[in-house]
């Protein structure tokens, strides 16, 4: 994968990661409202996580070798749990791979 390919998805992740932390500055109460506020913030942290993942998949196996800090294998675990058993999952976890694991993983790969 050329050079420009891997800036183009670390600047998708930079993205990605501007809006976890739009979601997060609403705060967690907003977030878990048992409203259609709530609903809608939910499914975006959902959807967000989702296309983290996918960007993240798609970075070269040794780019993602030099990067070890970064949990590559839980955020595919996260992403497929999101987009194949919806029923379990579990808000507080979405919330802290939002509110942490998305922010540690951008700063990680900005210091690229």
């Amino acid at each position: 994968m050329t050079d420009d390919r891997i800036q183009r998805r670390l600047s998708d992740l930079a993205r990605f990661g501007e809006e976890a932390a739009h979601v997060v500055s609403k705060g967690r109460a907003a977030y878990l409202a048992d409203d259609l506020d709530g609903a809608l913030l939910r499914n975006a942290a959902e959807r967000i996580l989702i296309k983290v993942a996918t960007v993240a998949e798609k970075l070269p196996d040794d780019f993602r070798a030099q990067h070890p800090e970064a949990d590559w294998i839980g955020l595919t675990r996260m992403r497929n749990l999101v987009a194949h058993h919806y029923d379990k999952v579990n808000d507080d976890l979405i919330w802290r791979a939002l509110s942490v694991r998305i922010v540690e993983l951008v700063a990680t790969l900005e210091r690229h």
